[in-house]
């Protein structure tokens, strides 16, 4: 919500505020800027700056006429998102494991945009951002879809909303029982305490919160190096939307992430440390002593072009990268090459870790001999199993007073608001700027009798969840009303949104190369709304946030109940299951969760230790593997999927 180029601009929008008012307010005015400025200085130099490589010539040989030359490595990770941060700290805590991290962006360490909570959507369409959009959708208004995907170590973890939530523990069940191995089951990858695995508890360092005494520290990680815990800010709207859900039947969870609150409705945690800035797989793993190990290197800006087989035997074996750096005007570098003796482990996320493979040679035989790659291994399910979660947004009139759109300012008031609460953050880490924007939740299922009377909601809907107790809607509340992901209805138009989430979508995609060109981004079709099942579920999701806003207290504190603004829907109570349907297809964007690319389980890609099928030396470890979408949001679920893989890989060669 914080304005792009805010923190630059501070001169400029202190000039034409000062033009507009009087001495006493040019004082004020000054006084503040320049306090914030100074507080913003103070902390941009005290973050250290991460060993990081950009001479790659430093770690790999170039490419000339007279043969291949190679630096040797142990592990090349292709990718330093999620789950490549978290290999590469792991996997170099054995010193005699060298380790090789590349990826295609920057760190995030001393990105604003990223470390402050509320500002997030800024890196939306920057050049941290892939900038991907979808092919036109079928089902969905023949529209093509803004995909964002961060261009940062850390990846989505770095410009995502925050969301600490894991999912239901029927879906790693499901998982388990997909791929016949019980090791990813719930039991035995959810805790973590003396002996592994129970990998969500193994990363998480929980900060316990006074104003949430539900929570059991004792079913929480303590000692990990990602902290999670609840941000400082508590948007009233939020407050009231929590206990308008209980009014309506949802219940109140003390705890989505354990076995006592998969369905239900709270404030949600978040990946944030106790300063309130957020927490990324970069700040968690990459950390400058971790960046000091000398069998750890890390190169920047550069994007692996294919990885390198060795094919004199039957079964390929992966035995190093090809990479290379492009300018922003264009220029494509000298192509690089660095060798793997161990393993090479992909982890470039739903929409890379397929495209890399299939450049390489590992893909659907029909599609690479069309582009003219010599194929390496017919592996038809790369870029097969694409699933990502839908959503609609519900957007009606508040009237707390206490929107934010005044985060992006448009007149003197607004921008002594934002000044006064940007200090606020920069001091003390509270207020609106440490809040993620989607503060409040709630899960619950489509076939609630007490939601969905059966006497009014008389056709059944397919059962897609991973078990009874697994929600297939969220219901996300939000702190102003947008569109395009990013940007406002109106600078004056005080108003909210609830995003409707479908969990576990029946309409299932693909994504396929666009040509040969490594710079060239795939094509993605994540076929949104193919299947009915899916536009009937948000149809009701829908009537149950409408209902939720207007029932107490949000019906008297929060939603403007009388309002007729043509841009809100205040007229949604009016419409047919059939109008609404029409909505859904309208409005209907991702919620940023594509998952399944290079799926575990028959017919996959990857087997249940993550090893490319038909392959040697060769996996992929990232929510590209996940076989089916989990009830909530994904980071956790990927990070613990890597620190599970790096257990496997270290006993392996122990």
């Amino acid at each position: 919500m914080i304005h792009n180029d805010v923190f630059a601009k501070l001169p400029n929008l202190l000039n034409v505020l000062q033009a507009h008012t009087g001495t006493r307010s040019r004082l004020f005015l000054g006084a503040a800027a320049s306090t914030i400025a100074f507080t913003i200085i103070l902390k941009q130099l005290t973050v250290k700056q991460p060993k990081l490589i950009t001479d790659y010539a430093k770690v790999a040989r170039e490419l000339n006429d007279s043969g291949l030359e190679f630096d040797e490595w142990d592990f090349i990770i292709v990718g330093g998102g999620t789950a490549g941060c978290v290999l590469a700290s792991r996997l170099s805590e054995d010193p005699n494991m060298r380790v090789l991290l590349i990826e295609a962006g920057g760190s995030s360490k001393d990105v604003t945009e990223s470390r402050i909570p509320s500002a997030f959507l800024q890196l939306f369409r920057t050049r941290r951002d892939y900038n991907l959009y979808t092919e036109p959708q079928k089902h969905a208004g023949n529209k093509k879809k803004y995909w964002p995907r961060a261009k940062l170590l850390g990846g989505c973890s770095a410009m995502n909303a925050m969301m600490a939530q894991y999912g239901a523990p029927s879906d790693f069940d499901e998982w388990a029982e997909i791929v016949g191995d019980k090791s990813w089951s719930w039991t035995n990858f959810s805790k973590h305490v003396v002996h592994p695995p129970w990998y969500f508890r193994k990363f998480e360092k929980y900060n316990p919160d006074p104003r949430f005494p539900h929570v059991d520290p004792l079913l929480r990680g303590a000692n990990g190096p990602v902290e999670i815990g609840y941000s400082a800010h508590i948007w009233p709207g939020c407050a009231d939307f929590v206990r308008a859900s209980m009014n309506v039947g949802i219940p109140f969870s003390p705890d989505f992430c354990t076995t006592k609150g998969t369905q239900g409705t709270n404030k949600v945690l978040t990946y944030i440390d106790n300063k309130s800035t957020r927490v990324t797989a970069e700040s968690a793993y990459l950390t400058d002593d971790v960046l000091a190990r000398p069998n750890l290197t890390v190169i920047t800006y550069a994007r692996v072009t294919k990885v390198l087989f060795d094919t004199s035997s039957s079964i390929p074996r992966a035995i190093g990268v090809e990479f290379a750096s492009k300018s922003d005007t264009g220029v494509v570098g000298p192509k690089f090459h660095a060798r793997a003796i161990k393993e090479v482990v992909v982890c470039g996320g739903t929409i890379y870790s397929p495209h890399i493979l299939m450049l390489s040679g590992i893909g659907p035989a029909v599609q690479l001999s069309r582009h003219n790659i010599p194929v390496v291994l017919d592996a038809p399910g790369v870029g097969a199993n694409l699933l990502d979660h839908p959503a609609v947004p519900l957007r009606l009139k508040e009237k707390t007073g206490k929107s934010f759109n005044y985060l992006t300012p448009y007149n003197m008031r607004t921008a002594c608001m934002f000044m006064r609460d940007l200090l606020r953050y920069q001091l003390w880490g509270t207020g609106p700027i440490a809040s993620n924007i989607g503060e409040a939740v709630a899960f619950f299922r489509s076939d609630n009798f007490v939601l969905f009377p059966p006497a009014e909601y008389k056709h059944d809907i397919e059962d897609a969840n991973s078990g009874t107790d697994a929600p297939d809607i969220e219901l996300i509340m939000c702190t102003a009303a947008v569109r395009a992901h990013s940007k406002l209805l109106g600078k004056t138009l005080e108003a909210y949104q609830i995003l409707i989430v479908l969990l576990r979508p029946t309409s299932k995609g693909s994504l396929f190369l666009k040509s040969a060109d490594p710079w060239d981004n795939p094509l993605m079709d994540p076929s949104y709304l193919e299947t009915k099942h899916d536009v009937d579920v948000l149809v009701r999701g829908i009537r149950a946030a409408f209902k939720i806003a207007h029932t107490e207290p949000m019906s008297t504190s929060v939603t403007d109940v009388h309002s007729t603004h043509p841009q809100l829907d205040h007229h949604f109570s009016h419409l047919s299951d059939a109008e609404l349907a029409d909505v859904v297809r309208d409005r209907v964007e991702t919620l940023y969760h594509p998952i399944g690319t290079c799926a575990m389980g028959p017919g996959g890609v990857v087997d249940s230790n993550l090893r490319v099928h038909g392959t040697q030396g060769l996996r992929v470890c990232d929510a590209s593997i996940f076989p089916k979408l989990v009830s909530g949001h994904p980071t956790g679920a990927i990070i613990a999927t890597a620190e599970k893989l790096a257990d496997v890989i270290k006993a392996q060669y122990a």
